[in-house]
Formats: C-alpha cells, sequence, structure tokens
C-alpha cells in the first residue's frame, strides 16, 4: 500500500489477526515511539485487522523496482523486475517443525559477513527472526533443513544483495 506524504511515497503495513504496535515494530526493527509518532490518529491500544499503519524508514512497496517470489515446495527464489523475471535461484526452506513463514513481506536490512551458518550476506525479513542468508552447508541447497529462513549459495545471496535495494517486496508462497 503506499501513501503520498510531502510528495514521497512511503511504506504502510497492513494489520494482520494477532499483531500489536509493538510486534510489528520487532518486525521493522523500528522503535514503536517512531510508529506511534508516524500514525497520530491512531489508538496504539487498539489495532485491527485490516488497519493501515505508516512504517517510518522504509519506501512505498510500490515504488520498487524488484520484487522477489519464492516457492516453498519448488525451492526456488525467483526474481523480478518490473514484472519480468531476472532470474531464479534455488534456495533452501524451513523443516516440517520449523517452516518457513507464507506471508508478504520487505527486505529491511543487510549484513554482509553475519558469520556462523549464515553464510556470506544475510538480509533481514519483515518478520522478527526471518532472513534470506548465505550458508556454510551449500549440500542443504534444495532440501527443506532450515529454522524457516531462506539459504542460498553465497555467490547467489550476495548477487542478489548487490541487485535488491531495502524495501524490496519479498512473496513467500506454499508452491
Amino acid at each position: 500500500m503506499q501513501l503520498v506524504k510531502k510528495g514521497i511515497l512511503i511504506m504502510k503495513h497492513t494489520v494482520k489477526r494477532g499483531e500489536t504496535l509493538s510486534s510489528i515494530a520487532l518486525d521493522y526493527r523500528t522503535p514503536l515511539h517512531a510508529i506511534i509518532q508516524a500514525n497520530p490518529t491512531i489508538n496504539p491500544n487498539m489495532i485491527y485487522p485490516g488497519q493501515l499503519i505508516t512504517i517510518p524508514g522504509f519506501p512505498s512497496v510500490e515504488t520498487q523496482p524488484y520484487r522477489i517470489h519464492i516457492s516453498i515446495s519448488n525451492r526456488k527464489l525467483s526474481l523480478y523486475k518490473h514484472g519480468n523475471l531476472v532470474k531464479v535461484y534455488p534456495i533452501a526452506v524451513g523443516k516440517m517443525v520449523t517452516e518457513t513463514p507464507v506471508g508478504d513481506y520487505i527486505i529491511i536490512n543487510k549484513a554482509p559477513n553475519p558469520g556462523g551458518p549464515f553464510g556470506t550476506m544475510w538480509m533481514s525479513l519483515s518478520k522478527q527472526h526471518y532472513g534470506i542468508h548465505g550458508t556454510n552447508n551449500p549440500s542443504s541447497i534444495g532440501k527443506a533443513v532450515s529454522h524457516g529462513c531462506i539459504r542460498m549459495y553465497n555467490h547467489d545471496v550476495e548477487e542478489l544483495s548487490r541487485i535488491v535495494p531495502i524495501g524490496t517486496p519479498v512473496h513467500i508462497r506454499p508452491s
């Protein structure tokens, strides 16, 4: 969703069932007071599913040239630019006990060399504790083995992170 404020398109989040302003703030790694300040007409204690909340610091998804579509069952990440398929990457997804969350998110930050099992690049999603990242176990690609994150070969996640900007929409679907 987009909103124009002083000529700038800004990010809007649609509240989902069970979310609170605090959980939304955590998902976007944005201080709660900043979200409250950006939404002066809402009652912070009474938000409801379907309500639009301004997320300060992120551009509207409509302004982003790229989109990422993830198919959990096919274990593929597809990159689109202006609606045209650019590239398809093989991925690993969450195992049955820790499934990859289905939904619509955005990339909110990037961190090179996060260490450990995250390979050479981490891109956080707007769902706390989830991201697209490299791996120190390339044989896991193509399998359902992660704790819910999207794993990529290190060279692929590095390439993807150079292409897509912060704010890029990520659509995760079962198939």
